[in-house]
């Protein structure tokens, strides 16, 4: 299985702290060796950074800890690879443009028969993970060939979501830079960090971060992951089915499919 990472913050933030621990479970503390990516928006711009080495060898994972970029909204991930080779082309995250904004998505699990729609886009490699986000937009697409808001997009996720689900395991990470969709199928967690703010101790490494001399009162962060990074914090799990909502680190509707 591989692992997640996700950020929502009302204002730009970096997320040095919680990659640092996460990179430390791609072959160090954990076994996800199969390549990392990490993906930090600006406006609607989409940093990417994605290399099939193990995380905690990769000297563009060190880059990224030592270069603090701020963002509203990332998505990372961690691979263990169970459906195709590992190689750059199908490391996660994968992005594709829709309605003029550039989509990103990173998937946690196996998916067994998928059958995705290819009548517009198509997979670049050869993941089950991408064969579902290609499925997904080509389902959005279909349904809304304008922009519309996300509120009226949500039951196309959730059905999605639900579909993909039935096939084995699908927790997802989703966004398209101004609001995160998160769908657990078997296992997924996040925090949300506001004022009062305090320490943060990793559980995978020995660092420690005191928020509140980082943040100002007014800050709002929530960061989701698959299992969570810090020993000294109360982090909320999801429960199987839940999906929630995200935008400038609060949750703005959630539900269960």
């Amino acid at each position: 299985m591989c692992e997640l990472l996700g950020m929502s913050a009302n204002v730009p933030t970096d997320i040095v702290f919680s990659f640092t621990g996460l990179m430390q479970r791609g072959g160090r503390t954990g076994p996800h060796r199969d390549g990392w990516g990490i993906g930090f928006y600006e406006g609607r711009g989409l940093r990417l950074f994605q290399d099939p080495r193990a995380s905690s060898e990769s000297e563009v994972a060190q880059l990224v800890q030592r270069y603090p970029i701020k963002s509203e909204v990332v998505i990372g991930h961690i691979r263990q690879a169970n459906v195709g080779k590992v190689c750059l082309v199908n490391t996660h995250p994968f992005s594709r443009e829709l309605w003029g904004r550039n989509w990103c998505f990173a998937h946690n699990g196996q998916l067994a028969g998928l059958e995705g729609s290819t009548t517009f886009y198509r997979p670049v490699g050869e993941t089950d993970s991408e064969a579902a986000f290609c499925d997904l937009l080509n389902r959005v697409r279909r349904a809304f060939p304008e922009p519309v808001s996300v509120e009226m997009l949500l039951p196309v996720l959730v059905a999605a979501c639900s579909s993909y689900r039935k096939l084995g395991v699908f927790n997802c990470l989703l966004s398209d830079g101004d609001w995160l969709f998160s769908f657990c199928s078997s296992k997924l967690a996040h925090i949300t960090r506001r004022a009062p703010f305090g320490p943060a101790q990793l559980k995978d490494a020995d660092l420690k971060v005191d928020f509140q001399s980082q943040t100002t009162p007014n800050d709002v962060v929530t960061v989701i992951a698959t299992e969570p990074l810090t020993d000294n914090e109360q982090w909320s799990l999801y429960q199987p089915g839940e999906w929630r909502l995200w935008r400038r680190g609060e949750c703005i509707t959630h539900g269960k499919a």
